[in-house]
């Protein structure tokens, strides 16, 4: 089995790459499933530019990117979205790259870890009815971190610090998304 875990900002000095690193961290030394990161900004997308509707294009995309990016998502079993909350909704970028997609995400295991001044908690309820729209299957539990209370100020800006509680949070919802995610293969064949 294996788990993407993305990250989902491409914003410069983006908050995020320490959050998924984090992730990464957490993932060390686990055996229940092979977990990469994958980071959008690698994959420079186009603001919605494919001329067929991602649902009905089968896979077959025209723009070099797209199919750069079908092909990186089609490779995985389930995901962890690390999203930031912008101005109280998702992130543009982390948005546009599910959008131009649809058949990579069918019948998939998602888990959440946001992050914002109150932990991105909104993000994640959008996230939640955004991922439902493509048959994918979101995990109960989530890892919300409150970029005011587990950063500290840096000498590069801030520097994630999160709470001790959050190893554990992380573990439960790992075991979620591996058990989902293995229980949902037989809706992939």
């Amino acid at each position: 089995m294996k788990i993407a875990i993305i990250l989902g900002s491409t914003r410069p000095g983006r908050f995020g790459a320490q959050v998924s690193e984090w992730v990464m961290q957490q993932v060390e030394g686990r055996d229940d499933a092979e977990y990469e990161l994958v980071d959008l900004a690698d994959y420079d997308l186009d603001l919605l530019n494919e001329p067929t509707v991602p649902g009905a294009a089968k896979r077959q995309y025209d723009n070099p990117k797209t199919r750069r990016w079908s092909t990186k998502i089609d490779e995985f079993d389930g995901y962890v979205f690390v999203t930031p909350e912008y101005n109280h909704g998702v992130p543009a970028a982390l948005k546009n790259a599910f959008d131009v997609l649809y058949p990579e995400w069918v019948h998939k295991g998602a888990a959440l870890v946001s992050y914002g001044a109150d932990g991105g908690v909104r993000a994640v309820e959008h996230w939640r009815t955004i991922l439902a729209n493509a048959q994918m299957h979101v995990v109960r539990g989530q890892v919300s971190f409150s970029t005011m209370l587990e950063a500290e100020s840096g000498e590069d800006g801030e520097v994630f610090a999160p709470a001790e509680r959050r190893t554990k949070e992380i573990g439960n919802v790992l075991r979620q998304l591996t058990r989902l995610t293995e229980a949902t293969s037989s809706l992939r064949s």
